[in-house]
């Protein structure tokens, strides 16, 4: 069983210790990306699902934290971006959040159309390090961010 800080040890005290470590290793001109998702970066604007709740507000206490370091990041010549992504196709969460509400992917899939592949998000991973035009503090979003009206209704 997993410890009952689980989340926010992986998702915010590990993330911060990584940049500690490696921050004082990087080149001016180095970029930390923060990869997260829709539900945990828009956490506390938007409904998210009781099941993802945990993840979501870790990953989202992850992601103020980094941006919290911007500039001292900055006095390194170092930049954060982050890349935040809908539900992705055929990844473990969504497909572990459909085993307690049937029915989700489909829904989330009438709503935008359809989801990103593992491929569409690992291309804006790689394509988000080498973007030189990005500033420090952006946000690329992979997939609809287009909130759901269902999360509420949902028993997840």
């Amino acid at each position: 069983m997993a410890h009952s800080d689980y989340a926010m040890l992986l998702n915010l005290t590990a993330q911060e210790r990584l940049v500690d470590l490696v921050a004082p290793l990087m080149q001016p001109g180095g970029r930390i990306l923060f990869v997260t998702s829709h539900l945990a970066h828009f956490y506390g604007q938007q409904p998210v699902y009781k099941l993802y709740e945990p993840v979501a507000a870790s990953k989202y206490a992850g992601e103020q934290a980094l941006r919290n370091r911007i500039a001292q990041l900055a006095d390194r010549g170092i930049s954060l971006v982050v890349v935040s992504g809908d539900l992705i196709e055929g990844t473990i969460t969504p497909k572990l959040m459909e085993r307690s509400n049937r029915g989700l992917i489909n829904e989330r899939c009438k709503q935008v159309g359809s989801l990103p592949t593992i491929e569409e998000f690992a291309r804006a991973i790689v394509n988000t390090c080498v973007n030189s035009s990005l500033g420090s503090g952006a946000t690329v979003f992979v997939g609809s961010t287009q909130v759901t009206n269902s999360v509420e209704s949902v028993n997840c």
